[in-house]
């Protein structure tokens, strides 16, 4: 016989709680969470509930019955002990149960806070906390939530998996927390660094780390297929996994759930899972799963779920998600979750042979629908017939219910103000999701109105929302609404296509329908079109002052209107404004016409104060009638602006890149332009060089090389555009209106003329640096002696290459004292052909250089070789002085000759090793006192002097001298 879903739950939990392993040494707490509503439309009130799984095995129900209530901290400074729920829900034979305690708790602004719990004692012998001896170690859960008004009566997702399960050996373990999210939040899964927590000291509402926690790989050596060990958990599906468990024993994970709405993060929960570990011969069963689905709502989905068992053992079916509208302990959830009808799972109540089955069932309808898919998970255990503890597969399937697009759109035109509308209409929509937490639907399903140009059809998947890409929303209306009127700066001789959507609120879900099928339409033609705006000369020597420029203005007569439909005479008045798209517009022509096909009076040369070289200009034609009851002019309707074609230029290297665009009523996309070229000027002759092929404005671009791609007016290709030349340029556009009532032949616009130069960045080859060095071998103690300024000579080389200009004019020198010196100064600058330069009036010939050659056009080399050279060191110091006042060797001071010294520091100690005298003097001259100013007897002193030294290196390290001198005094003089 079959039996519900509810049924089977109870016959699973039962089977469990006989395979359950028992320890004997549990305590108290296995696992838990802690999850929110809120309840007040008008205040920060939640209710907060914490479900926890308490060891129940024998020797710890006396521990966790006592546990009657549990401190909660809110996270505003608030905290409070919750008392718990009774009846206690057993579950796993037993050996479990559920305990849920729960309040409410007001919050008194906008934040963000963290809720959070703690217990006394978890149960002992979890392997990777503390070694195993877990019981002391309290157990602690926390959450965060945003109460942020703007999320009305957010709801935390829930878990209807208890986070408790058993894994074997060897084998790939995987865990499912079945969490959903009634207000369809996006839901999102992390593990790393997420480790269980435990309160810090005795503070209840700070957390810390548990001791010595060790994630669950570590207990592990291998994969199930042999590789390394991994642990981590799915981002998008909540699969927990650990590959694979490779020692007995019970460990707990964690895991943080975040909540997502509108790309902001507005929550996350942390779990606390355990899972028992045994070593069996038993295998983990096998799941046949569908594919994730998306269906329409309405749709009734029934779907076969199939299990196997590699051991031939008995199998049990069983399914955890928010369609079912069933809590964690198979009781019906309050609040509910999907708003009815939930779905079912059936399966046989006993134990099933090969293969077991079920069958998910479900009518979904419109009520069901929102953006985030519905997660359903199945779960098969396996029922070992030698009493081994029984494995569990997990495997999810996500299901997504769409809305239906709206019906039977439709377009004519419309009586308007504006003069131009298009009244769209269609079937009343009814397919509404409806929301299922506490917080009211305030803001309505919305019909979006979308636009596009052109009739193109759109290539979707079955599945897809919303609105194709291309189109642009032109307004909306509440979903019980259905008409709309478009007078949105619509276009004669365009065609367009129209969509309408369902745009659901966030509190039902959010998310949008499928779109309507398209509905194409254009404004009927009563009046002309333009169908050319063209330069034909851009003015004498392309002068910015002179306003000497050419455009031809052509039309068609009104289109379907005949010469007598309306009062005669008619009227073109033709006006113009400056600037691609310009609106400030002056008439230039006034032709009264009767419509005689016979006579030419739909074309037009202006030529009167166009400065077509600094300006493009925009044309628009406003076509009157005869008015038969007043005889007065009256206008009937305008065409829409289009403007002359503008082409810019862009010199680059020894190439100059081409750009052009156009604001006009018919299409210039999808066709083929041509790009023309004059090597004489802007009188020509123009040949056409290339034919490019352009999609949209985005491409309307071309690069001159020299080429010439067109050969059928003559080849003028150059091997390259010479930076010395100018060349000049002009631009033919082709074009044709997109709505198929317009039937005119390709339209065809020049652009203006355009001049320029390419540039020229051919750098010069980089010289070859040679700087003159001290040889410190040959120097002599007397080398320099009483010489304060040095100079360094610098000759060089120029180089050459294929790729380097040979024009160099110039020469620039770069110098830093410091080789370690990131950037070097400009020095100086020497003309060519001089290739050596002295720099003088130095301290010390320390310093790095490098040169650089500059090219006829300013352009400058990269940086020759780098050359630094170094000084050459020297102090010594005397062994005796005689400080007796006769004027003789009466101080102590360096031998003759110092070089490149720049500080010291000089320390005299006597022979007992007792410091005397010191002193920071380049020139020391110690007249024999101490410190203290009194003459210090004669004998032999020892000294210290630490010398530094002028270098090429920044912080070049000192150079100590060691040494003694006898100092001597004697009576008399000589």
């Amino acid at each position: 016989m079959k039996v519900t879903y509810t049924k089977g739950l109870l016959a699973m939990v039962l089977l469990l709680g006989l395979l359950w392993p028992t320890l004997s040494h549990a305590t108290h707490v296995r696992s838990g969470a802690i999850t929110t509503r809120r309840i007040s439309s008008t205040q920060l009130t939640y209710e907060i509930t914490l479900t926890v799984y308490f060891d129940q095995s024998p020797g710890s129900r006396q521990a966790a019955a006592g546990t009657n209530s549990v401190n909660f901290c809110f996270g505003d400074g608030v905290s409070t002990d919750v008392p718990r729920q009774l009846p206690i829900q057993f579950i796993n034979g037993g050996s479990s149960s559920i305990n849920i305690y729960r309040t409410t708790h007001t919050y008194p602004a906008n934040e963000a806070y963290k809720i959070s719990a703690r217990i006394e004692n978890r149960n002992d012998n979890t392997r990777n906390i503390n070694g195993g001896s877990s019981v002391g170690i309290p157990f602690y859960v926390a959450t965060t939530i945003s109460t942020n008004a703007a999320l009305g009566q957010n709801s935390t997702p829930v878990l209807l998996n208890a986070p408790l399960d058993s894994a074997r050996t060897g084998q790939k373990f995987c865990f499912n927390p079945a969490a959903f999210d009634v207000d369809g939040d996006s839901l999102a899964y992390r593990s790393v660094g997420v480790v269980p927590a435990q309160s810090l000291g005795n503070n209840p509402c700070l957390q810390s780390p548990v001791p010595g926690y060790q994630y669950p790989n570590v207990f592990s050596t291998a994969s199930e297929a042999g590789g390394a060990p991994t642990y981590g958990i799915n981002a998008i599906t909540g699969d927990l996994c650990w590959d694979s468990p490779g020692e007995m024993g019970q460990y707990n994970m964690a895991f943080v759930i975040e909540e997502w709405r509108n790309g902001v993060l507005i929550g996350e929960i942390t779990v606390d899972l355990q899972v028992i570990v045994i070593d069996s011969p038993n295998k983990r069963p096998l799941l046949q799963v569908p594919a994730d689905l998306c269906v329409l709502a309405g749709t009734t989905i029934n779907q076969t779920i199939r299990a196997t068992d590699p051991d031939g053992n008995r199998v049990v079916l069983t399914a955890y998600g928010g369609p079912f509208n069933l809590g964690p302990d198979g009781k019906p959830a309050d609040p509910i979750l999907v708003v009815p009808n939930a779905a079912t799972f059936t399966t046989p109540v006993q134990p099933q042979g090969q293969p077991g089955t079920g069958t998910l069932t479900w009518q979904t309808n419109c009520g069901q629908i929102r953006q985030e898919p519905y997660e359903v998970v199945f779960k098969v255990t396996d029922v070992p017939n030698n009493r081994a503890v029984s494995l569990a597969t997990f495997q999810s399937v996500r299901i997504r219910i769409i809305g239906p697009g709206p019906q039977n759109l439709t377009a004519r035109p419309a009586a308007d103000a504006s003069g131009r509308a298009v009244q769209l209409n269609w079937t009343p929509y009814t397919c509404v999701p409806v929301s299922t937490s506490a917080q009211p639907n305030a803001q309505p399903s919305q019909i979006l109105v979308y636009r596009k140009e052109g009739c193109s059809s759109d290539a979707t998947t079955d599945c897809f929302t919303g609105i194709p890409p291309g189109y642009t929303k032109i307004g909306q209306v509440p979903y019980t609404t259905s008409t709309f009127t478009d007078n949105q700066n619509l276009r004669r001789g365009v065609q367009y296509s129209y969509r309408i959507v369902v745009q659901y609120p966030q509190a039902t879900g959010g998310g949008s329908s499928v779109a309507s099928t398209q509905v194409c339409y254009s404004l009927p033609l009563l009046i002309p079109v333009l169908t050319q705006v063209t330069v034909d000369s851009t003015g004498p020597g392309l002068s910015t002052t002179v306003n000497r420029g050419v455009i031809t203005v052509r039309w068609t007569r009104p289109l379907g209107l005949s010469p007598g439909d309306l009062g005669a005479p008619y009227q073109y008045r033709l006006n113009r404004a400056p600037g691609l798209g310009g609106t400030t517009f002056t008439t230039v022509l006034t032709r009264n016409t009767n419509l005689d096909p016979a006579v030419v009076d739909t074309i037009f040369t202006d030529q009167v104060g166009l400065n077509t070289v600094a300006n493009p200009y925009t044309y628009q034609l406003e076509f009157y009638y005869t008015d038969p009851a007043t005889k007065q002019l009256t206008r009937l309707d305008a065409t829409d602006p289009a403007s002359s074609v503008r082409l810019s230029v862009a010199p680059a290297n020894r190439r100059i890149g081409l750009s052009w665009q156009a604001q006009t009523p018919w299409s210039n996309d999808n066709q083929t332009h041509r790009i023309y070229r004059s090597t004489r000027g802007p009188n020509g002759p123009f040949n056409q060089i290339a034919a490019v092929a352009v999609s949209g404005p985005a491409s309307y671009t071309y690069t001159d090389t020299g080429a010439d791609a067109v050969l059928a007016d003559g080849n003028t290709s150059l091997s390259a555009l010479s930076a010395d030349s100018s060349y000049c340029y002009r631009v033919e556009t082709i074009g044709r209106y997109l709505d198929p009532n317009i039937r005119l032949p390709l339209l065809n616009n020049f652009s203006q003329i355009v001049c320029a130069q390419p540039a020229d960045t051919t750098r010069p080859c980089p010289p070859t640096l040679r700087v003159d060095s001290l040889n410190c071998a040959t120097l002599t103690p007397q080398s320099f002696c009483n010489q304060t300024s040095f100079t360094n000579n610098l000759t060089w080389q120029n180089t050459t290459g294929p790729t380097c200009d040979p024009n160099i004019v110039g020469y620039r020198i770069y110098y830093s004292p410091y080789q370690e010196d990131p950037t070097s100064a400009s020095l100086a600058a020497v003309s060519a052909p001089t290739l050596t330069f002295r720099h003088e009036s130095l301290t010390s010939v320390a310093g790095c250089y490098y040169v650089t050659a500059v090219s006829r056009r300013g352009l400058e080399s990269s940086p020759s070789n780098r050359v630094c050279v170094d000084n050459c060191p020297l102090f010594q110091m005397p062994n005796v002085f005689t400080p007796n006042g006769d004027g003789h060797n009466d101080l102590f001071t360096p031998l003759p000759c110092p070089r490149f010294v720049e500080s010291l520091e000089f320390v005299v100690v006597n022979r007992w090793g007792a410091e005397v005298f010191r002193i920071n003097d380049v020139n020391i001259n110690w007249n024999g006192n101490a410190d203290n100013g009194q003459p210090l007897p004669g004998g032999l002193y020892y000294y210290q002097v630490t010398v530094h030294f002028a270098s090429v290196h920044r912080n070049s390290p000192p150079v100590s001298y060691k040494g003694w001198v006898e100092l001597i005094r004697q009576v008399g003089t000589r």
